[in-house]
């Protein structure tokens, strides 16, 4: 044994600073990015699986990208009615109007208040509508909307929009997801009826505008579990994505994504597509079907 005078020295580690501490955390950050992002890489073969192309939807495909297709919400229900998708994220009313469908529980994209993405613009005191001009791509929103007004007594007709163009030139215009955005970002003479906003104030319970509609009889257990884990992938990584998404600017993709808009499906929310359901059916705009949720 070596005299004490004798004894290795020991040295302590170089303390890291904070800057250091924070580009390792970043990496490591970025390492479990890079390893979930190829855990669900080309994961959902065999399955048929669509989306919207709205920026409100893009925690909810996180990682599976390059495997969805992306088209307008009227023409995502009809491939899924056809069969030609095994699941989709189609507006609420698809699966109401049509008892086909399975609903994927504990995922939605809701809003608890105003949701700046779903409204009526108009130039004339609503109580004077006679015609409602309407995104064509929209389907749960023409009925919010229907619902909405026939509690308060009208019954105007609605009728489909020719172009985004022509929005500026309707008194009264329906319109949902990034086209009503860049309807409101671009100053409009119109007044804006914010659709999450009334029906908040007329029921105090959220509103479920989209949910993941899985085709009946279909084993898709594995599809299920990959769709929860690309949910829970967006929600742990939103930060990156309202840094890093092109759409807008940064404060807006943080107010939208932080706060308008919801992506989970509990029993407030079931309570609130309950509550759609009961005035649909009151004011004459069925049959109506309870919706069937799988885990």
């Amino acid at each position: 044994m070596l005299p004490g005078d004798q004894l290795p020295k020991l040295r302590m580690a170089d303390q890291e600073s904070t800057e250091d501490l924070l580009r390792r955390a970043e990496r490591e950050r970025r390492a479990e990015v890079l390893k979930r992002e190829s855990e669900l890489e080309s994961s959902l073969a065999p399955f048929r699986v669509g989306s919207v192309p709205y920026l409100n939807s893009v925690p909810l495909t996180r990682g599976l990208e390059s495997e969805i297709e992306f088209i307008p919400p009227s023409a995502l229900a009809g491939k899924l009615r056809r069969g030609e998708l095994d699941a989709a994220l189609v507006s609420v009313t698809e699966v109401l109007f049509n008892d086909l469908y399975d609903v994927l529980d504990s995922i939605a994209v809701a809003s608890l208040g105003e949701v700046r993405s779903v409204f009526l613009a108009h130039r004339k005191p609503i109580e004077s509508a006679r015609d409602i001009h309407c995104d064509p791509a929209s389907l749960t929103s023409v009925n919010l909307l229907r619902v909405l007004l026939a509690e308060r007594g009208l019954k105007p007709d609605f009728h489909p929009l020719a172009s985004y163009d022509e929005a500026r030139n309707q008194d009264f215009v329906l319109l949902i997801g990034n086209p009503a955005i860049d309807f409101s970002r671009a100053n409009p003479e119109h007044a804006l009826f914010d659709l999450g906003t009334a029906w908040y104030e007329m029921t105090g319970l959220p509103f479920v505008y989209a949910v993941w509609a899985l085709r009946r009889g279909v084993a898709n257990e594995k599809l299920r579990r990959l769709l929860r884990e690309a949910r829970d992938f967006g929600m742990d990584t939103l930060d990156h994505l309202i840094q890093n998404r092109p759409e807008y600017d940064l404060d807006f993709r943080k107010d939208y994504l932080g706060w308008h808009i919801h992506y989970h499906l509990g029993s407030d929310e079931k309570r609130g597509i309950e509550a759609f359901v009961r005035l649909l059916e009151k004011h004459g705009l069925g049959p109506v079907f309870r919706p069937h949720y799988v885990s």
